[in-house]
Protein backbone atom coordinates (compact mmCIF):
# COMPACT_ATOMS: atom_id res chain seq x y z
CA UNK A 1 0.00 0.00 0.00
CA UNK A 2 0.98 3.46 -0.43
CA UNK A 3 3.63 4.94 2.09
CA UNK A 4 1.42 7.36 3.28
CA UNK A 5 -1.05 5.07 5.24
CA UNK A 6 -0.62 3.17 8.52
CA UNK A 7 -3.02 0.20 7.33
CA UNK A 8 -1.21 -2.77 5.89
CA UNK A 9 -3.60 -4.38 3.33
CA UNK A 10 -3.41 -8.02 3.31
CA UNK A 11 -5.97 -11.32 2.98
CA UNK A 12 -6.12 -11.28 6.60
CA UNK A 13 -6.61 -7.28 7.51
CA UNK A 14 -8.97 -6.41 3.99
CA UNK A 15 -12.26 -6.72 6.11
CA UNK A 16 -11.96 -3.43 7.53
CA UNK A 17 -10.33 -1.21 5.44
CA UNK A 18 -9.72 2.87 5.96
CA UNK A 19 -12.14 5.03 4.04
CA UNK A 20 -9.28 6.57 2.22
CA UNK A 21 -8.74 3.29 0.36
CA UNK A 22 -12.33 3.64 -1.12
CA UNK A 23 -12.24 6.60 -2.19
CA UNK A 24 -9.01 6.46 -4.08
CA UNK A 25 -10.26 3.13 -5.29
CA UNK A 26 -12.79 5.04 -6.59
CA UNK A 27 -11.08 7.86 -8.65
CA UNK A 28 -8.81 4.91 -10.12
CA UNK A 29 -11.16 2.85 -11.95
CA UNK A 30 -13.33 6.50 -12.87
CA UNK A 31 -10.01 6.88 -14.45
CA UNK A 32 -9.25 3.21 -15.29
CA UNK A 33 -12.98 3.37 -17.20
CA UNK A 34 -12.47 6.60 -18.86
CA UNK A 35 -9.52 4.63 -20.90
CA UNK A 36 -11.08 1.41 -22.52
CA UNK A 37 -10.65 -0.48 -25.22
CA UNK A 38 -6.98 0.75 -26.02
CA UNK A 39 -4.33 -1.30 -27.59
CA UNK A 40 -1.38 -2.91 -25.54
CA UNK A 41 1.55 -4.25 -27.35
CA UNK A 42 4.02 -7.03 -25.76
CA UNK A 43 7.45 -5.98 -24.84
CA UNK A 44 10.24 -7.77 -26.05
CA UNK A 45 13.94 -6.39 -25.67
CA UNK A 46 12.79 -3.39 -24.21
CA UNK A 47 10.65 -2.55 -27.68
CA UNK A 48 7.04 -2.46 -27.93
CA UNK A 49 5.77 -5.61 -30.79
CA UNK A 50 2.64 -5.85 -32.39
CA UNK A 51 1.39 -9.26 -33.78
CA UNK A 52 0.05 -10.03 -36.82
CA UNK A 53 -3.11 -10.88 -34.69
CA UNK A 54 -5.07 -9.00 -32.35
CA UNK A 55 -7.42 -10.55 -29.40
CA UNK A 56 -10.01 -8.85 -27.00
CA UNK A 57 -9.76 -8.88 -23.32
CA UNK A 58 -13.73 -8.39 -22.20
CA UNK A 59 -14.51 -7.94 -18.45
CA UNK A 60 -16.97 -10.91 -16.95
CA UNK A 61 -19.04 -8.26 -15.43
CA UNK A 62 -20.60 -7.04 -18.39
CA UNK A 63 -19.08 -8.94 -21.89
CA UNK A 64 -19.98 -5.62 -24.23
CA UNK A 65 -17.14 -3.65 -22.05
CA UNK A 66 -13.90 -4.58 -24.28
CA UNK A 67 -11.06 -3.52 -21.72
CA UNK A 68 -8.26 -3.76 -24.21
CA UNK A 69 -6.82 -5.52 -27.02
CA UNK A 70 -3.98 -7.46 -26.87
CA UNK A 71 -1.41 -8.98 -29.25
CA UNK A 72 -1.84 -12.42 -30.32
CA UNK A 73 1.74 -13.69 -30.16
CA UNK A 74 3.26 -16.89 -32.32
CA UNK A 75 6.13 -19.05 -32.37
CA UNK A 76 8.42 -16.33 -33.79
CA UNK A 77 7.12 -13.87 -30.64
CA UNK A 78 7.93 -16.53 -28.40
CA UNK A 79 11.08 -17.04 -29.88
CA UNK A 80 12.27 -13.38 -29.78
CA UNK A 81 11.20 -12.82 -26.32
CA UNK A 82 13.60 -15.90 -25.26
CA UNK A 83 16.06 -14.70 -27.43
CA UNK A 84 16.38 -11.24 -25.77
CA UNK A 85 16.35 -12.68 -22.67
CA UNK A 86 19.21 -14.64 -23.14
CA UNK A 87 21.31 -12.00 -24.98
CA UNK A 88 20.44 -9.88 -20.93
CA UNK A 89 21.49 -12.54 -19.10
CA UNK A 90 24.95 -11.95 -18.78
CA UNK A 91 24.41 -8.22 -17.72
CA UNK A 92 21.91 -8.93 -15.72
CA UNK A 93 23.49 -12.02 -13.65
CA UNK A 94 26.85 -10.71 -13.90
CA UNK A 95 25.82 -7.59 -11.80
CA UNK A 96 26.01 -7.48 -8.09
CA UNK A 97 23.02 -8.58 -6.09
CA UNK A 98 22.50 -5.77 -4.27
CA UNK A 99 22.41 -3.93 -7.72
CA UNK A 100 19.82 -6.45 -8.41
CA UNK A 101 17.62 -5.47 -5.18
CA UNK A 102 17.60 -1.91 -5.18
CA UNK A 103 16.35 -2.47 -8.79
CA UNK A 104 13.14 -4.71 -7.99
CA UNK A 105 12.39 -2.92 -4.62
CA UNK A 106 11.74 -0.11 -6.52
CA UNK A 107 9.93 -2.22 -8.92
CA UNK A 108 7.91 -2.99 -6.02
CA UNK A 109 7.51 0.64 -4.92
CA UNK A 110 5.97 1.57 -8.30
CA UNK A 111 3.54 -1.04 -7.82
CA UNK A 112 2.29 0.35 -4.26
CA UNK A 113 2.29 3.53 -6.00
CA UNK A 114 0.10 1.97 -8.73
CA UNK A 115 -1.80 0.10 -6.52
CA UNK A 116 -5.06 1.58 -7.42
CA UNK A 117 -4.85 1.29 -10.76
CA UNK A 118 -4.14 -2.21 -10.55
CA UNK A 119 -7.16 -2.66 -8.51
CA UNK A 120 -9.55 -1.22 -10.59
CA UNK A 121 -8.25 -3.33 -13.60
CA UNK A 122 -8.02 -6.48 -11.48
CA UNK A 123 -11.55 -6.01 -10.56
CA UNK A 124 -12.57 -5.44 -14.21
CA UNK A 125 -10.76 -8.27 -15.89
CA UNK A 126 -10.88 -10.53 -13.07
CA UNK A 127 -14.19 -10.19 -11.55
CA UNK A 128 -12.33 -9.59 -7.96
CA UNK A 129 -14.48 -7.49 -5.35
CA UNK A 130 -12.38 -4.26 -4.70
CA UNK A 131 -10.47 -5.57 -1.50
CA UNK A 132 -9.47 -8.69 -3.10
CA UNK A 133 -8.19 -6.86 -6.53
CA UNK A 134 -6.47 -4.54 -4.42
CA UNK A 135 -5.00 -7.39 -2.04
CA UNK A 136 -3.60 -9.04 -5.12
CA UNK A 137 -1.50 -6.19 -6.29
CA UNK A 138 -0.35 -5.69 -2.48
CA UNK A 139 0.86 -9.35 -2.39
CA UNK A 140 2.85 -8.78 -6.00
CA UNK A 141 4.53 -6.03 -4.50
CA UNK A 142 5.22 -7.68 -0.79
CA UNK A 143 6.50 -11.49 -2.62
CA UNK A 144 9.16 -9.22 -4.60
CA UNK A 145 10.25 -7.79 -1.57
CA UNK A 146 10.41 -10.67 0.26
CA UNK A 147 12.35 -12.19 -2.74
CA UNK A 148 15.05 -9.73 -1.87
CA UNK A 149 14.78 -9.95 1.70
CA UNK A 150 16.09 -13.50 1.43
CA UNK A 151 18.71 -12.67 -0.71
CA UNK A 152 19.80 -9.80 1.27
CA UNK A 153 19.66 -12.11 4.87
CA UNK A 154 22.09 -14.63 3.18
CA UNK A 155 24.54 -12.04 1.97
CA UNK A 156 23.45 -13.23 -2.02
CA UNK A 157 24.13 -16.93 -1.30
CA UNK A 158 27.71 -17.19 -1.26
CA UNK A 159 28.47 -18.93 1.67
CA UNK A 160 32.33 -20.16 2.76
CA UNK A 161 32.66 -23.95 3.60
CA UNK A 162 35.38 -25.93 5.51
CA UNK A 163 39.14 -25.72 4.26
CA UNK A 164 40.28 -29.30 3.41
CA UNK A 165 43.01 -30.61 5.92
CA UNK A 166 46.15 -30.63 3.12
CA UNK A 167 49.22 -29.87 4.07
CA UNK A 168 51.39 -27.54 2.38
CA UNK A 169 48.44 -26.76 0.96
CA UNK A 170 45.66 -23.69 1.32
CA UNK A 171 42.27 -24.55 0.13
CA UNK A 172 39.46 -22.00 0.00
CA UNK A 173 35.86 -23.77 -0.40
CA UNK A 174 32.72 -21.32 -1.34
CA UNK A 175 28.87 -22.69 -1.53
CA UNK A 176 27.41 -20.28 -4.45
CA UNK A 177 23.88 -20.38 -5.72
CA UNK A 178 23.96 -19.05 -9.42
CA UNK A 179 21.12 -18.52 -11.68
CA UNK A 180 19.86 -20.75 -14.04
CA UNK A 181 19.78 -18.09 -17.26
CA UNK A 182 16.25 -17.75 -19.33
CA UNK A 183 12.94 -18.42 -16.97
CA UNK A 184 9.34 -19.11 -18.27
CA UNK A 185 6.80 -17.43 -15.83
CA UNK A 186 3.14 -18.74 -17.49
CA UNK A 187 0.86 -17.13 -14.58
CA UNK A 188 -3.08 -17.54 -14.28
CA UNK A 189 -6.16 -15.57 -14.22
CA UNK A 190 -6.78 -15.60 -10.87
CA UNK A 191 -4.41 -13.92 -9.18
CA UNK A 192 -2.52 -12.10 -11.99
CA UNK A 193 -0.63 -9.69 -10.12
CA UNK A 194 0.57 -11.91 -7.09
CA UNK A 195 0.95 -15.14 -9.25
CA UNK A 196 2.87 -13.15 -11.97
CA UNK A 197 4.41 -10.79 -9.69
CA UNK A 198 6.30 -13.70 -7.16
CA UNK A 199 7.35 -15.84 -9.27
CA UNK A 200 9.00 -13.04 -11.62
CA UNK A 201 10.66 -11.39 -8.71
CA UNK A 202 11.91 -14.49 -7.11
CA UNK A 203 13.63 -15.12 -10.24
CA UNK A 204 14.83 -11.39 -11.25
CA UNK A 205 16.37 -11.64 -7.29
CA UNK A 206 18.26 -14.53 -8.22
CA UNK A 207 19.73 -13.18 -11.56
CA UNK A 208 17.51 -14.80 -14.12
CA UNK A 209 16.38 -13.24 -16.75
CA UNK A 210 12.54 -13.82 -17.56
CA UNK A 211 9.67 -14.10 -20.05
CA UNK A 212 5.72 -14.04 -18.82
CA UNK A 213 3.11 -15.15 -20.56
CA UNK A 214 -0.22 -14.20 -18.98
CA UNK A 215 -3.54 -16.23 -18.98
CA UNK A 216 -5.59 -14.55 -21.67
CA UNK A 217 -8.11 -13.63 -19.18
CA UNK A 218 -6.11 -11.27 -17.56
CA UNK A 219 -3.25 -9.61 -20.03
CA UNK A 220 -3.47 -6.46 -18.74
CA UNK A 221 -2.86 -6.73 -14.96
CA UNK A 222 0.78 -8.40 -16.21
CA UNK A 223 1.55 -5.44 -18.94
CA UNK A 224 0.86 -3.51 -15.60
CA UNK A 225 3.70 -5.50 -13.79
CA UNK A 226 6.20 -5.52 -16.65
CA UNK A 227 5.76 -1.91 -16.89
CA UNK A 228 6.88 -1.50 -13.41
CA UNK A 229 9.78 -3.37 -13.82
CA UNK A 230 10.54 -1.17 -16.82
CA UNK A 231 10.12 1.80 -14.90
CA UNK A 232 12.08 0.70 -12.23
CA UNK A 233 15.03 0.56 -14.91
CA UNK A 234 15.46 -2.85 -15.36
CA UNK A 235 17.83 -3.14 -18.20
CA UNK A 236 16.44 -3.84 -21.71
CA UNK A 237 15.39 -7.68 -22.26
CA UNK A 238 15.70 -8.91 -18.72
CA UNK A 239 11.62 -8.48 -18.26
CA UNK A 240 9.74 -9.82 -21.77
CA UNK A 241 5.96 -10.02 -21.92
CA UNK A 242 4.24 -11.70 -24.66
CA UNK A 243 0.19 -12.44 -25.03
CA UNK A 244 -1.50 -15.00 -26.90
CA UNK A 245 -2.66 -18.43 -26.88
CA UNK A 246 -1.39 -21.05 -24.50
CA UNK A 247 -1.58 -23.82 -27.39
CA UNK A 248 0.25 -21.68 -30.00
CA UNK A 249 2.52 -19.26 -28.23
CA UNK A 250 2.57 -21.02 -24.99
CA UNK A 251 3.41 -24.31 -26.38
CA UNK A 252 6.51 -22.75 -28.49
CA UNK A 253 7.34 -20.97 -25.27
CA UNK A 254 7.32 -24.53 -23.55
CA UNK A 255 9.33 -26.41 -26.45
CA UNK A 256 12.49 -23.27 -26.91
CA UNK A 257 15.33 -25.36 -25.53
CA UNK A 258 16.75 -21.63 -24.29
CA UNK A 259 14.43 -21.84 -21.65
CA UNK A 260 16.18 -23.07 -18.46
CA UNK A 261 13.28 -22.95 -15.93
CA UNK A 262 9.91 -22.56 -15.65
CA UNK A 263 6.97 -21.53 -13.13
CA UNK A 264 3.70 -22.38 -14.20
CA UNK A 265 0.27 -22.18 -11.62
CA UNK A 266 -3.09 -23.57 -13.14
CA UNK A 267 -5.00 -26.55 -12.90
CA UNK A 268 -3.47 -30.10 -12.37
CA UNK A 269 -3.92 -31.42 -15.86
CA UNK A 270 -2.65 -28.66 -17.66
CA UNK A 271 0.55 -28.41 -15.67
CA UNK A 272 1.28 -32.24 -15.74
CA UNK A 273 1.52 -31.53 -19.56
CA UNK A 274 3.59 -28.62 -19.05
CA UNK A 275 5.78 -31.16 -16.92
CA UNK A 276 5.92 -33.89 -19.23
CA UNK A 277 6.73 -31.56 -22.46
CA UNK A 278 9.43 -30.01 -20.26
CA UNK A 279 10.87 -32.32 -20.17
CA UNK A 280 11.26 -33.79 -23.13
CA UNK A 281 14.44 -31.51 -23.61
CA UNK A 282 17.89 -32.65 -23.75
CA UNK A 283 18.21 -32.84 -20.04
CA UNK A 284 16.53 -32.06 -17.03
CA UNK A 285 15.22 -28.38 -16.20
CA UNK A 286 13.03 -26.88 -13.34
CA UNK A 287 9.46 -27.17 -13.16
CA UNK A 288 7.98 -25.34 -10.21
CA UNK A 289 4.56 -26.19 -10.60
CA UNK A 290 1.41 -24.98 -8.42
CA UNK A 291 -1.37 -27.13 -9.34
CA UNK A 292 -4.62 -26.62 -7.76
CA UNK A 293 -6.21 -28.02 -4.24
CA UNK A 294 -9.01 -29.84 -3.13
CA UNK A 295 -9.17 -27.74 0.23
CA UNK A 296 -11.24 -29.25 2.93
CA UNK A 297 -12.01 -27.49 6.80
CA UNK A 298 -12.78 -29.52 10.03
CA UNK A 299 -15.09 -28.12 12.56
CA UNK A 300 -14.78 -30.21 16.11
CA UNK A 301 -17.74 -30.09 18.50
CA UNK A 302 -15.30 -27.78 20.36
CA UNK A 303 -15.66 -25.07 17.76
CA UNK A 304 -16.43 -21.24 18.15
CA UNK A 305 -19.63 -21.74 15.94
CA UNK A 306 -18.85 -17.89 14.63
CA UNK A 307 -15.33 -18.20 13.63
CA UNK A 308 -15.62 -21.65 12.09
CA UNK A 309 -18.54 -20.27 9.66
CA UNK A 310 -16.89 -16.96 9.07
CA UNK A 311 -14.15 -18.85 7.96
CA UNK A 312 -15.96 -21.51 5.79
CA UNK A 313 -17.83 -18.89 4.19
CA UNK A 314 -14.81 -16.33 3.31
CA UNK A 315 -12.97 -19.43 1.71
CA UNK A 316 -15.33 -20.90 0.20
CA UNK A 317 -17.23 -17.87 -2.14
CA UNK A 318 -13.96 -15.69 -2.22
CA UNK A 319 -13.70 -14.57 -5.92
CA UNK A 320 -16.35 -16.55 -6.41
CA UNK A 321 -14.44 -19.81 -5.18
CA UNK A 322 -11.55 -19.57 -8.02
CA UNK A 323 -8.80 -20.09 -6.06
CA UNK A 324 -6.42 -23.19 -5.93
CA UNK A 325 -6.97 -22.64 -2.15
CA UNK A 326 -10.79 -22.01 -1.65
CA UNK A 327 -12.68 -24.26 0.98
CA UNK A 328 -14.74 -26.76 -1.20
CA UNK A 329 -15.32 -29.70 1.23
CA UNK A 330 -16.28 -29.36 5.01
CA UNK A 331 -16.57 -32.09 7.45
CA UNK A 332 -18.62 -31.64 10.54
CA UNK A 333 -18.93 -33.36 13.83
CA UNK A 334 -22.47 -34.64 14.96
CA UNK A 335 -22.98 -31.88 17.65
CA UNK A 336 -22.53 -28.66 16.19
CA UNK A 337 -23.43 -29.92 12.57
CA UNK A 338 -26.92 -28.43 12.22
CA UNK A 339 -25.34 -24.90 14.37
CA UNK A 340 -22.88 -24.55 11.89
CA UNK A 341 -25.22 -25.32 8.78
CA UNK A 342 -27.51 -22.73 10.01
CA UNK A 343 -24.82 -20.02 10.27
CA UNK A 344 -23.32 -21.07 7.09
CA UNK A 345 -26.60 -20.63 4.93
CA UNK A 346 -27.28 -17.60 6.99
CA UNK A 347 -24.30 -15.53 6.46
CA UNK A 348 -24.06 -17.10 2.88
CA UNK A 349 -27.64 -15.75 1.91
CA UNK A 350 -26.25 -11.77 3.06
CA UNK A 351 -23.70 -11.98 0.53
CA UNK A 352 -24.01 -9.08 -2.21
CA UNK A 353 -23.47 -10.25 -5.70
CA UNK A 354 -23.05 -7.97 -8.47
CA UNK A 355 -20.26 -5.25 -10.01
CA UNK A 356 -17.47 -6.26 -7.73
CA UNK A 357 -16.39 -2.59 -8.07
CA UNK A 358 -19.29 -1.16 -6.10
CA UNK A 359 -18.37 -1.42 -2.36
CA UNK A 360 -20.79 -2.83 -0.90
CA UNK A 361 -20.86 -6.28 -3.64
CA UNK A 362 -18.77 -9.67 -1.94
CA UNK A 363 -19.06 -11.74 -5.34
CA UNK A 364 -18.37 -10.88 -8.34
CA UNK A 365 -18.91 -12.85 -11.95
CA UNK A 366 -16.89 -16.09 -12.63
CA UNK A 367 -14.12 -15.17 -15.21
CA UNK A 368 -15.41 -16.57 -18.40
CA UNK A 369 -18.33 -18.44 -20.58
CA UNK A 370 -15.90 -22.25 -19.63
CA UNK A 371 -16.44 -21.15 -15.88
CA UNK A 372 -19.84 -20.11 -16.50
CA UNK A 373 -20.84 -23.17 -18.28
CA UNK A 374 -19.07 -25.74 -15.72
CA UNK A 375 -20.55 -24.04 -13.13
CA UNK A 376 -24.12 -25.06 -14.24
CA UNK A 377 -22.63 -28.70 -15.38
CA UNK A 378 -21.86 -29.80 -12.32
CA UNK A 379 -25.22 -28.26 -10.86
CA UNK A 380 -26.93 -30.65 -12.87
CA UNK A 381 -24.65 -33.31 -11.78
CA UNK A 382 -25.46 -32.71 -7.90
CA UNK A 383 -29.10 -32.85 -8.50
CA UNK A 384 -28.63 -36.16 -10.51
CA UNK A 385 -26.81 -37.49 -7.46
CA UNK A 386 -29.32 -36.48 -5.15
CA UNK A 387 -27.44 -33.53 -3.38
CA UNK A 388 -29.64 -31.00 -1.59
CA UNK A 389 -28.71 -27.27 -2.31
CA UNK A 390 -29.56 -25.09 0.54
CA UNK A 391 -28.44 -22.02 -0.79
CA UNK A 392 -27.77 -21.16 -4.63
CA UNK A 393 -27.59 -24.16 -7.53
CA UNK A 394 -28.16 -21.20 -10.60
CA UNK A 395 -27.07 -19.16 -12.62
CA UNK A 396 -28.01 -14.87 -12.23
CA UNK A 397 -29.43 -13.65 -15.59
CA UNK A 398 -31.89 -10.58 -14.23
CA UNK A 399 -31.30 -7.08 -14.68
CA UNK A 400 -27.59 -6.47 -14.93
CA UNK A 401 -26.37 -9.80 -13.94
CA UNK A 402 -27.75 -10.10 -18.05
CA UNK A 403 -23.86 -9.42 -19.80
CA UNK A 404 -22.02 -11.02 -17.26
CA UNK A 405 -20.95 -14.37 -15.62
CA UNK A 406 -22.59 -14.64 -12.21
CA UNK A 407 -23.24 -17.86 -10.17
CA UNK A 408 -24.88 -17.71 -7.11
CA UNK A 409 -22.92 -19.13 -4.36
CA UNK A 410 -24.14 -22.68 -3.49
CA UNK A 411 -24.15 -24.53 -0.30
CA UNK A 412 -24.52 -28.34 -0.90
CA UNK A 413 -25.53 -31.02 1.52
CA UNK A 414 -26.31 -34.85 0.91
CA UNK A 415 -24.24 -35.29 -2.04
CA UNK A 416 -23.50 -39.36 -1.55
CA UNK A 417 -19.37 -39.36 -0.30
CA UNK A 418 -18.46 -41.52 -3.23
CA UNK A 419 -19.45 -38.90 -5.49
CA UNK A 420 -16.38 -37.68 -7.65
CA UNK A 421 -17.16 -33.61 -7.00
CA UNK A 422 -15.95 -34.81 -3.18
CA UNK A 423 -12.69 -34.96 -5.06
CA UNK A 424 -12.63 -32.98 -8.05
CA UNK A 425 -10.90 -29.25 -8.03
CA UNK A 426 -14.57 -27.73 -9.73
CA UNK A 427 -13.08 -23.84 -9.30
CA UNK A 428 -16.34 -22.28 -8.94
CA UNK A 429 -18.88 -21.18 -6.26
CA UNK A 430 -19.56 -24.10 -4.88
CA UNK A 431 -18.86 -25.92 -1.70
CA UNK A 432 -19.73 -29.49 -0.07
CA UNK A 433 -20.60 -29.93 3.98
CA UNK A 434 -21.74 -33.11 5.77
CA UNK A 435 -21.50 -34.74 9.43
CA UNK A 436 -18.82 -36.75 11.21
CA UNK A 437 -18.88 -38.99 13.58
CA UNK A 438 -15.50 -37.94 14.89
CA UNK A 439 -12.49 -35.89 13.96
CA UNK A 440 -10.72 -39.15 12.94
CA UNK A 441 -13.17 -40.17 10.37
CA UNK A 442 -12.96 -36.41 9.35
CA UNK A 443 -9.13 -36.93 8.89
CA UNK A 444 -9.68 -39.84 6.44
CA UNK A 445 -11.74 -37.96 3.77
CA UNK A 446 -9.52 -34.90 4.34
CA UNK A 447 -6.47 -36.50 3.21
CA UNK A 448 -8.11 -38.85 0.82
CA UNK A 449 -7.23 -36.92 -2.08
CA UNK A 450 -5.02 -36.07 -4.93
CA UNK A 451 -4.35 -32.64 -3.76
CA UNK A 452 -2.03 -31.33 -1.13
CA UNK A 453 -2.63 -27.48 -0.77
CA UNK A 454 -4.57 -26.14 1.87
CA UNK A 455 -6.92 -27.19 4.87
CA UNK A 456 -8.54 -25.59 8.00
CA UNK A 457 -9.48 -26.57 11.46
CA UNK A 458 -11.81 -25.61 14.44
CA UNK A 459 -11.72 -26.82 17.61
CA UNK A 460 -9.83 -26.79 21.31
CA UNK A 461 -6.63 -25.74 21.27
CA UNK A 462 -5.04 -29.76 21.87
CA UNK A 463 -7.25 -30.83 18.49
CA UNK A 464 -6.18 -27.81 16.51
CA UNK A 465 -2.49 -29.62 17.14
CA UNK A 466 -3.66 -32.58 16.37
CA UNK A 467 -4.61 -31.52 13.16
CA UNK A 468 -1.36 -30.33 12.53
CA UNK A 469 0.07 -33.36 13.17
CA UNK A 470 -1.98 -35.36 10.50
CA UNK A 471 -3.36 -32.75 7.60
CA UNK A 472 -1.19 -33.62 4.72
CA UNK A 473 -0.83 -30.48 2.88
CA UNK A 474 1.47 -27.41 2.58
CA UNK A 475 -0.46 -24.69 4.00
CA UNK A 476 -2.64 -25.18 7.22
CA UNK A 477 -4.77 -22.79 8.86
CA UNK A 478 -6.71 -23.41 12.93
CA UNK A 479 -9.87 -21.28 14.10
CA UNK A 480 -9.03 -18.64 11.42
CA UNK A 481 -11.80 -16.46 11.33
CA UNK A 482 -10.37 -14.59 8.35
CA UNK A 483 -10.28 -17.55 6.64
CA UNK A 484 -10.53 -21.24 6.87
CA UNK A 485 -8.46 -22.28 4.00
CA UNK A 486 -7.42 -19.03 2.14
CA UNK A 487 -5.47 -16.04 2.86
CA UNK A 488 -1.62 -16.51 2.76
CA UNK A 489 0.78 -14.09 2.35
CA UNK A 490 4.65 -13.28 2.13
CA UNK A 491 6.48 -13.59 5.11
CA UNK A 492 3.58 -14.91 7.50
CA UNK A 493 1.92 -17.93 5.61
CA UNK A 494 4.11 -18.69 2.66
CA UNK A 495 2.00 -20.96 0.17
CA UNK A 496 2.40 -23.88 -1.46
CA UNK A 497 1.20 -27.39 -1.90
CA UNK A 498 1.56 -31.35 -1.13
CA UNK A 499 0.59 -34.17 -3.37
CA UNK A 500 -0.59 -33.10 -6.10
CA UNK A 501 -0.96 -29.48 -5.22
CA UNK A 502 2.75 -28.46 -6.32
CA UNK A 503 6.41 -29.46 -7.40
CA UNK A 504 8.33 -27.93 -5.28
CA UNK A 505 7.59 -28.77 -1.65
CA UNK A 506 8.79 -25.45 -1.30
CA UNK A 507 6.14 -22.57 -0.20
CA UNK A 508 6.18 -19.02 -2.40
CA UNK A 509 6.43 -16.15 0.15
CA UNK A 510 8.64 -18.60 2.42
CA UNK A 511 12.29 -19.07 3.67
CA UNK A 512 12.70 -21.35 0.81
CA UNK A 513 11.33 -20.41 -2.34
CA UNK A 514 13.94 -17.65 -4.14
CA UNK A 515 16.51 -20.81 -4.08
CA UNK A 516 14.23 -22.71 -5.90
CA UNK A 517 15.52 -20.26 -9.06
CA UNK A 518 18.98 -20.39 -8.35
CA UNK A 519 21.21 -23.97 -8.82
CA UNK A 520 24.67 -24.40 -6.49
CA UNK A 521 28.33 -24.30 -7.40
CA UNK A 522 30.88 -25.04 -5.24
CA UNK A 523 34.34 -23.43 -6.01
CA UNK A 524 37.16 -24.69 -4.61
CA UNK A 525 40.49 -22.95 -4.82
CA UNK A 526 43.82 -24.62 -3.60
CA UNK A 527 47.00 -22.80 -2.76
CA UNK A 528 50.48 -23.61 -1.70
CA UNK A 529 51.30 -22.22 1.80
Amino acid sequence: MPKETAFKLTYATMFNPPEELHTRFEDALTKVKANLGKEHTMLIGGKERKAKATFEDRSPINTDWVLGVFQQGDEHDAADAIAAARAAFPAWSGCSWQERLALLRKAADLIDERIYEFGAVIALEVGKNRMEALSDAAEAADLIRYACDQINANSGFIKKMGEDPLQGFKAVNYSVLRPYGVWLIVSPFNFPAALTGGPAGAALAAGNTIVIKPASDTPWTSRLLADCFRDAGLPDGVVNYVTGPGRTLGQALIDNPDVDGITFTGSFDVGMGIYRSFAQGSYVRPTILELGGKNPAIVSKNADIEEAALGIVRSAFGLQGQKCSACSRVYIERPVYQKILSRVVELTNKLAIGDPTDRSVYLGPVVNKNSYADFQAYIKEINEAGGRFLTGGKILTDGDFDKGYFCAPTIVVDLPMDHRLWKQEMFVPITTLTQVETLEEAMGYANDVGYGLTAGFYGSLDEAQWFFENIRAGVTYANRPQGATTGAWPGFQPFGGWKGSGSSGKNAGGLYYVQLYMHEQIQTLIQKS
